[in-house]
C-alpha cells in the first residue's frame, strides 16, 4: 500500500460563515461587511472566516461572532449574558463553485441578539452595517451612504442564500419556539416581545390578542415583579423568558 500522500489531493478548506440578526428600529437587520480582499472584494458579505486546524466547528463561530460583534455565544438552555447571543447551527453549503479560490465548504451559523450597537468592522474586512433583511434580500443590496446612493452588486458568494435560509429559520423557529425572547433584553415587556414577533414576520398583529397568548403559553414568559414607563405611556409590566423551550399552543404566523 503506498503512504498517504496529501499533496495528492487537491486544496480543500471549510469555513463558517454568520447570519447576524438583530431588531433595530422595528427592522428585521442582519449584520454585512465590505470585503477589503479578494475574491470579491468591494462587495457586501456575511461575516465569516476559515476554521482553524485545532477548532471545531462550534468554537470557530462563537470565535468569529466574538470577533465581529464583540458577542458571547450562549447555549440555549443556559440562562441569557448580557452580552450574551443565541447561537445554532444553520446548515451547510458546499456548491464547487461557491469560492473561486479553491474547493470550500461553508457551515453557516444563525445568531439572534437584542439591538445591538453600530458594528465595528475586523479582519479583511474595511466596513461593516446593519441592513434590514428585506433590503438585502429583495433589492440586491440597494445602500444608500449619505448623500449617495447606489445599487449594489448581490451579496458575495453564494450569502443572498445562506441569508435568506437563515432568515426564514428565525421565522418559523419563533413560532414554536421562546426563540423570540433571544432578541429581547432580559427584561422586557410584551409590547416589546410583539414588534420583535412584527420584525421578523414582517407583519403587524393585534395588540390585545397577542398580550392574551404569550401571557397564556404555560413557560413562555414569567413577570418579573417591576414595570417600565421607557415605552411612555402608562407603566408596562416587565417580564423574562420562562423555562419552555417549546411553546403549546405555536405563535402561528400569520397568513399574509
Amino acid at each position: 500500500m503506498s503512504p498517504y500522500d496529501p499533496s495528492a489531493f487537491p486544496p480543500f478548506a471549510v469555513t463558517v460563515d454568520l447570519v447576524v440578526l438583530t431588531v433595530r428600529r422595528h427592522a428585521l437587520c442582519a449584520l454585512v461587511v465590505r470585503r477589503g480582499e479578494p475574491p470579491f472584494q468591494g462587495r457586501w458579505a456575511l461575516p465569516g472566516g476559515f476554521v482553524r486546524y485545532d477548532e471545531d466547528l462550534n468554537a470557530a463561530a462563537a470565535r468569529e461572532l466574538s470577533e465581529e460583534t464583540g458577542l458571547c455565544a450562549h447555549d440555549a438552555d443556559a440562562p441569557a449574558q448580557d452580552n450574551g447571543a443565541h447561537l445554532e447551527q444553520l446548515g451547510t453549503y458546499g456548491d464547487p463553485k461557491r469560492d473561486p479560490r479553491m474547493r470550500v465548504v461553508s457551515v453557516a451559523h444563525l445568531a439572534l441578539a437584542p439591538d445591538l450597537p453600530a458594528p465595528r468592522a475586523g479582519g479583511d474586512a474595511h466596513s461593516a452595517r446593519w441592513s434590514p433583511v428585506e433590503e438585502l434580500l429583495n433589492q440586491d443590496g440597494y445602500e444608500r451612504e449619505g448623500r449617495e446612493s447606489e445599487l449594489a452588486a448581490p451579496l458575495a458568494f453564494d450569502h443572498t442564500r445562506i441569508l435568506s435560509d437563515g432568515v426564514e429559520r428565525a421565522r418559523s423557529k419563533i413560532e414554536y419556539s421562546s426563540l423570540a425572547t433571544a432578541f429581547c433584553p432580559p427584561e422586557f415587556t410584551v409590547g416589546e416581545l410583539r414588534r420583535v414577533y412584527e420584525a421578523v414576520w414582517g407583519v403587524a398583529l393585534d395588540p390585545r390578542n397577542f398580550h392574551r397568548k404569550v401571557t397564556g403559553t404555560p413557560g413562555f414568559l414569567v413577570p418579573t415583579g417591576g414595570t417600565t414607563t421607557r415605552q411612555g405611556g402608562r407603566p408596562a409590566q416587565l417580564f423574562r423568558a420562562g423555562g419552555a423551550t417549546l411553546l403549546n399552543p405555536p405563535m402561528l404566523r400569520p397568513e399574509v
